[in-house]
């Protein structure tokens, strides 16, 4: 009957362990939960059946560990529990010919201090001077540098 118990730790852990490899990378709680349930399991072989028994089930252990990695990385089964949207925010590319001090447009989202702001027929990602400014405002640009656009509400 300890025999079911064994398994039972060790199998957990590996289920645990490839968790923390393709589902939830960087969590480390998962896999040294795993890591604990697979150590757990084969001490418990060790101090119940002895040495040899011991060696074979640390060896049976990696075996099953590096067959269910394998299985698991081919298997497209992984691919739907996996996170895997992309980003698709895009970094202001601001020409030195296009926004100028003065420029007015308009905020998209709320400035808090950072939002989307339209200015020129152009979404740009803008910082606001005053902290806070409400979608719909009409703004003005205050400061180019670089890919950082700096308004301020010229409401108010």
């Amino acid at each position: 009957m300890v025999w079911l118990i064994v398994v039972s730790l060790i199998v957990t852990g590996i289920i645990f362990l490839l968790l923390e490899i393709l589902v939830v990378p960087g969590a480390t709680v998962v896999g040294l939960f795993g890591v604990a349930l697979v150590v757990a399991g084969n001490v418990v072989s060790f101090n119940t059946y002895g040495t040899e028994t011991g060696v074979v089930t640390i060896l049976l252990t990696l075996l099953a560990s590096v067959v269910s990695i394998g299985i698991a990385l081919r298997s497209k089964t992984w691919k739907k529990a996996m996170h895997s949207s992309a980003l698709e925010g895009r970094v202001n590319i601001v020409e030195a010919d296009k926004l100028f001090k003065g420029d007015e447009g308009i905020s998209i989202t709320r400035l808090n201090p950072m939002g989307k702001a339209l200015i020129k027929d152009e979404y740009y990602e803008v910082s606001s001077k005053d902290n806070l400014i409400p979608e719909n405002t009409t703004i003005e640009v205050v400061k180019v540098e670089g890919n950082k656009i700096i308004v301020k509400s010229k409401e108010g």
